[in-house]
């Protein structure tokens, strides 16, 4: 048997991906994926690099991650959440050394990997873009073209939307791993996928990991984060 697990979207909440690491041992995996947005508004943005880092593994670019590097720029979020977002990059960025900038702008962009003749295409947001949304309503036509259309694999696996899910379309499998640090469906819990392959059966999953929320919403005012309040909001209430 091969168990895989996918993470993503810690967005420097390093507790909450301590519970998650802490699961995923418990759970026996034998490989573990990082799909991008390690550090964007958390209060510990550098243990959540160095934890991902320490993993020794594939770890691929999310759009935070690359907000990191350059800057928000306008028309990628709201006018009026611009100039908040990027002072929230400052304080990030001055929490890194250079060289974490330097491997944050060098990740790929895309996983494929083969297991046990499974073959497994991993993203971020789509294959195409770091910023594009794939809500888990859209219609069979939009994930077709929008996740299915640069590799052929079995299983299709993103994250991004802060919501998790598991789909099936045309014989094949796409999945949602949801948000380590900031989950966005209204469950107050890590969300991460396992993929397991025994002998050609396939299953895939979504795990929630309860984590100490008290000390997360804590953290954000102890290190003076400039955009705390409603960063607390999030964490308490999983919603955006």
């Amino acid at each position: 048997m091969m168990k895989i697990a996918f993470i993503s979207d810690i967005h420097g909440n390093a507790i909450a991906l301590d519970a998650v690491l802490e699961d995923i041992e418990q759970q026996g995996v034998d490989k573990i994926y990082v799909l991008g947005d390690i550090c964007y508004r958390g209060p510990e943005p550098k243990r959540s690099l160095d934890l991902v880092r320490s993993l020794h593994t594939e770890v691929i670019k999310g759009n935070a991650d690359e907000w990191v590097v350059r800057g928000v720029r306008e028309g990628e979020v709201p006018e009026k959440a611009l100039e908040l977002m990027n002072l929230e990059r400052q304080w990030i960025v001055e929490q890194l050394e250079p060289s974490d900038i330097d491997y944050l702008a060098s990740l790929p962009a895309q996983i494929n990997t083969t297991a046990e003749d499974i073959e497994i295409s991993a993203f971020h947001a789509t294959p195409t873009s770091l910023f594009d949304i794939v809500l888990p309503n859209a219609d069979d036509q939009q994930i077709e073209n929008s996740l299915m259309n640069a590799n052929e694999a079995q299983v299709y696996i993103y994250a991004h939307i802060h919501r998790p899910y598991i789909r099936f379309l045309n014989g094949k499998v796409i999945m949602n791993i949801g948000s380590v640090g900031l989950p966005f469906d209204g469950l107050t819990k890590s969300s991460y996928g396992l993929v397991e392959i025994d002998d050609g059966h396939l299953k895939t999953s979504i795990r929630r990991v309860s984590y100490d929320l008290e000390s997360v919403t804590a953290l954000y005012h102890e290190v003076n984060y400039p955009n705390a309040e409603m960063m607390n909001k999030v964490i308490r209430t999983a919603k955006i």
